[in-house]
């Protein structure tokens, strides 16, 4: 019964927190959740491309995340930006 409700004290802390991010944050999130989906996927696909080691897995997905989380944050909150000067 107590882990039921510390359950969902997490998931209402969780949607609480996402409720709180601003669009170009989510934007943002979301680019970077799908470049480290595909950069684990070539690194499974592609085993003679690279080699095989966790440290060339972590940099995969960190690279490949951050920068289009980073650029979709930007791209997003550029818009949002100018979608405000217009108002």
């Amino acid at each position: 019964m107590e882990s039921s409700t510390a359950e969902q004290r997490s998931e209402g802390r969780v949607r609480a927190l996402w409720k709180r991010l601003g669009t170009p944050i989510k934007i943002g999130l979301l680019f970077a959740v799908i470049a480290g989906l595909m950069a684990l996927t070539g690194w499974i696909a592609r085993p003679n491309y690279t080699s095989r080691s966790l440290i060339s897995l972590f940099l995969a997905v960190v690279i490949s995340a951050g920068t289009w989380g980073v650029v979709a944050w930007a791209i997003a909150a550029a818009a949002v930006e100018v979608t405000r000067d217009e108002e």
